[in-house]
C-alpha cells in the first residue's frame, strides 16, 4: 500500500530554521523535490503507531519544504512493511523502482538491519544511484557497531545510550533492589536485556535480576500470565523496551493484577500507552528519551498545531532531526545526490530542539542529550497532556550528550 504525503498547508514560524538564512549555506537545487520513502507498519497490531509516524513525516515535510537552507521540497511516499523484515525488503525494492533515493524507517531493528544489508549491496552495484537510509528510531547498537554502514544514519539514541542514562538514574534509587527484565523477542529486546544487566552490574551490583523474559513481537494480547510471574518474583521494578500495544497491554495487565512496582521504559509516550497509564501509573512509570512533551519553544508550537490539525500527539523527535539534517547537509554539499549528501551528513553539527547535536562521523550515530521523565498529573509548568489524559511525562533528570554517549566498534567501509 502506498500513501503519498499530501500538503498540509501549514505556515512555518519565522526563525524556526535560523540556518536557512545563513550565508554559510547555499541552495542545492531550489526546484528539486526530494522524495522520501517511509517504510513501516500501517497494518497489524502496531498500525496505530505507524499511522502516527507517517502523519509526523507528512506534517514536517510540509513545514521544512517551506523553509530549509537547501531550498528543496520534500515529499513522503508511505509504504506498509507489516513490521516484517521480508516485507521491508519488498517495500524497499518498490521505492527504489520508483526512483526514491532516501529511505526512512524506525519500527523494528530487524527491518532496519535488512535495509542496511540490502543498501550495502545495492549501492555497491549501482554507482551514481545510491540510496541513503535515515533511521529515526530503530535502536539496535549493532547498527552503529558490528553492522555499521556508510549509508545508514541514526537520529535516535541507541539502546546502549538510553540504558546508560536509565541505569545512572536507577543507581540513585536505593529502594530498587529487585529488577525484572521484560522485552520483545527481537534484536531491540535482546539488547535492552543485555545492556540492562551489563550497566546494573557496573553501577548497582547489589540489584538482583529476578527475571529475564522475552515474548513474541506484536503477537501477545493477554499479558496476565507474564505479569503473574513478575509479581511472584518480588520485583520492585520492571525494565522494558516494549512499545506500542506490547507496552500498553502490559501496563493494563499489571494494573489489573495490582502490581505496584515501577516501570522503566523506552516508549511510554508512544500511541496508546498514555491512555493505558492513567491515574494508576502516576509516579511509577518512567521513560528515557531525547524528547519530551514539555520542552517549550518552537517544538511546543509544533506539537500544539499537530494536535489541533490531526487530532493526534507528536512524539517522534527523530523526524525533526532528519529534516533539519537533510536541509543543512544538502546545502553544505550544494547537491541533493545521496552520495554527496551522505558525506556532508557525517560529522554534521546542528542546533535542534534539544540543543546542539552531532552526527558522529565514526559510526553515524547522533550524539544528543537524554531525559528521564516520570508520569504525573499535567500542571501549569508541565501542561501538555498526551491523548488528553490529564497526565504527562515530566522531566526529572537530564544527561548531557557526553554522559549518555557510548563508544563504538564500527569499522566503516567508506566509498
Amino acid at each position: 500500500m502506498t500513501v503519498r504525503g499530501a500538503g498540509l498547508a501549514l505556515l512555518l514560524a519565522a526563525g524556526s530554521l535560523a540556518a536557512a538564512s545563513s550565508p554559510a549555506f547555499a541552495q542545492a537545487d531550489p526546484a528539486k523535490v526530494i522524495r522520501i520513502a517511509w517504510i513501516d507498519p500501517l497494518s497489524g497490531l502496531m498500525a496505530a503507531v505507524g499511522q502516527n509516524q507517517l502523519k509526523s513525516f507528512q506534517f514536517f515535510a510540509e513545514k521544512f519544504s517551506q523553509n530549509n537552507p537547501a531550498g528543496v521540497k520534500f515529499e513522503i511516499v508511505g509504504i506498509d512493511n507489516k513490521l516484517s523484515p521480508t516485507e521491508t525488503l519488498t517495500a524497499l525494492r518498490s521505492a527504489i523502482d520508483q526512483g526514491v533515493r532516501y529511505v526512512v524507517q524506525g519500527n523494528g531493528s530487524g527491518a532496519a538491519l535488512a535495509i542496511v544489508d540490502a543498501l550495502e549491496k545495492h549501492n555497491a552495484r549501482n554507482a551514481g544511484k545510491e540510496v541513503v537510509y535515515l533511521n529515526y528510531s530503530a535502536m539496535d547498537p549493532d547498527l552503529t557497531n558490528s553492522r555499521c554502514s556508510y549509508w545508514h544514519f541514526r537520529f535516535d539514541a541507541d539502546t546502549s545510550m538510553k540504558m546508560e542514562a536509565l541505569s545512572s538514574f536507577i543507581k540513585d534509587q536505593p529502594e530498587i533492589k529487585k529488577v525484572y527484565l521484560f522485552n520483545q523477542n527481537y534484536a531491540h529486546g535482546h539488547q535492552v536485556s543485555r545492556y540492562a544487566k551489563e550497566t546494573l552490574k557496573r553501577k548497582r551490583p547489589d540489584v538482583e535480576i529476578v527475571g529475564d523474559d522475552l515474548h513474541p513481537l506484536a503477537q501477545v494480547r493477554d499479558f496476565a500470565p507474564y505479569v503473574a510471574k513478575i509479581k511472584q518474583s518480588g520485583a520492585d521494578a520492571v525494565i522494558t523496551g516494549n512499545w506500542g500495544t506490547d507496552l500498553s497491554l502490559l501496563i493494563r495487565a499489571a494494573q489489573e493484577a495490582g502490581y505496584e512496582g515501577k516501570f522503566f521504559t523506552y516508549y511510554a509516550g508512544v500511541t496508546g500507552t498514555p491512555s493505558a497509564l492513567g491515574a494508576a501509573s502516576q509516579g511509577r512509570v518512567f521513560q528515557v528519551g531525547f524528547i519530551h512533551y514539555n520542552m517549550g519553544g518552537e517544538l511546543d508550537k509544533w506539537m500544539k498545531e499537530f494536535r489541533e490539525r490531526l487530532n493526534d500527539d507528536f512524539y517522534s523527535g527523530g523526524v525533526i532531526h532528519i529534516f533539519q539534517a537533510l536541509g543543512q547537509a544538502m546545502a553544505k554539499a550544494r547537491s541533493t545526490e545521496p552520495a554527496k549528501v551522505a558525506a556532508a551528513l557525517a560529522g554534521l553539527r546542528f542546533a535542534s530542539y534539544n540543543g546542539e547535536v552531532e552526527m558522529r562521523r565514526a559510526d553515524h550515530q547522533l550524539q544528543q542529550p537524554l531525559y528521564i521523565t516520570v508520569w504525573q498529573q499535567a500542571n501549569a509548568k508541565q501542561p501538555y497532556s498526551p491523548e488528553k489524559t490529564g497526565y504527562t511525562l515530566a522531566p526529572v533528570k537530564v544527561y548531557d550528550a557526553y554522559v549518555a554517549s557510548t563508544p563504538t566498534s564500527c569499522q566503516m567501509k567508506r566509498p
